[in-house]
């Protein structure tokens, strides 16, 4: 055996060689490693990926500006929209209009051209125009006073019909009122939550109305939706409120809510609150753009209901920028006004009587 082997350098000739093959070995190592975190960093890359973008390639148009609006109808039947969309804007007024005939038949398919708006004694050029079914928070705020114990059954039925007209991407709230108000169910988009709630209400004590319709338009602050609606079933006035009517007119004038009523009144009333309850709720919807629908027989109730839910699906949305622009917070008149094409019966239009004007 040589000396090189007997140091331990084995077959190799010279510790030169030995040393030159370790250097050898090491880099295939070396390499061998490198490779390997590689391809682990690259299949770890492989569960997260994330794709940038593509440039803008047109500096003068935004990121959006290459996208074309679509209007088309989404499968649930949840936004349909004819004409321009409607944009929110601070110096915007938008207004619903509802159009029927002299026998309370909805009117539909009229354009731009057949409406005008005056503010005060001044035309207003409408700006943007919209025929929609847009989602909708509703709220309902139902009688449970004593006087509504042999109507009911046939009120319960009436909120079940309202419903039946919702969208799926509708909400909804309840709130039931006799000496006060309460909220039996807040927003919702399951009709049957607010209809188990109903189930289990009954009839006693007095008529906290305007404390109710207070109650319903605070609410209405935590609405999702930009269109929204009250519907008041009763069957007389106020007879135990905090709120005074002249409160609450005046705060339904601030607000950008439509109410609805269905009154079902006695024909001769004896008590002078349920005298007055037919002005009341007709003052309060009226300045909203709603309406009032008075009947004799608890029996019409579910079909009147109806007819509400499917008005709020089939009104006009008109858009326009006051020439007034003096930022004074003065309540602003409003009149929309109908130019109907030939051949057309006698109609009638229904919208928002005014507006609180910006303060600062």
């Amino acid at each position: 055996m040589s000396r090189f082997e007997r140091r331990g350098y084995g077959s190799f000739r010279s510790p030169e060689r030995f040393r030159f093959c370790c250097v050898q070995v090491l880099r295939s190592m070396v390499a061998a490693l490198c490779l390997f975190l590689f391809v682990a960093g690259a299949a770890a890359q492989d569960d997260d990926v994330h794709i940038q973008p593509r440039a803008n390639t047109d500096p003068k148009k935004p990121p959006d500006a290459n996208k074309v609006a679509d209007n088309t109808p989404t499968p649930e039947g949840g936004f349909k929209v004819r004409g321009k969309p409607i944009r929110t804007d601070v110096d915007l007024v938008l207004v619903n209009v509802t159009v029927t005939d002299d026998w309370n038949r909805i009117v539909t398919g009229l354009e731009k051209e057949n409406f005008t708006i005056m503010e005060g004694s001044q035309p207003q050029e409408a700006k943007f125009f919209a025929s929609e079914d847009a989602p909708i928070s509703l709220g309902v705020i139902f009688d449970m006073s004593g006087s509504m114990s042999d109507k009911i059954t046939r009120a319960r039925e009436a909120v079940i019909e309202f419903f039946k007209t919702a969208n799926p991407q509708d909400e909804f709230f309840m709130i039931t009122f006799a000496d006060r108000p309460e909220l039996i169910a807040d927003f919702t988009k399951s009709v049957e939550d607010v209809q188990g709630k109903l189930v289990y209400t009954i009839p006693r004590g007095r008529t906290a109305l305007l404390d109710a319709i207070y109650m319903g338009m605070n609410k209405m602050k935590d609405a999702h939706n930009s269109k929204k609606a009250l519907l008041i079933i009763s069957d007389g006035g106020d007879n135990r409120s905090r709120y005074t009517e002249n409160e609450i007119k005046s705060m339904v004038k601030e607000a950008d809510v439509q109410i609805y009523a269905i009154g079902i009144f006695t024909p001769n009333p004896s008590q002078p609150e349920e005298a007055a309850g037919p002005a009341l709720l007709g003052d309060v919807t009226e300045v909203t753009g709603g309406r009032l629908f008075t009947i004799n027989n608890p029996n019409e109730l579910a079909d009147v209901a109806t007819k509400i839910g499917i008005e709020l699906r089939n009104q006009y949305v008109l858009g326009y920028r006051p020439s007034n622009r003096t930022r004074d917070g003065r309540w602003r008149k409003i009149k929309v006004k109908l130019l109907p094409p030939k051949g057309l019966p006698h109609l009638n239009v229904f919208a928002k009587t005014g507006y609180y004007a910006p303060s600062q």
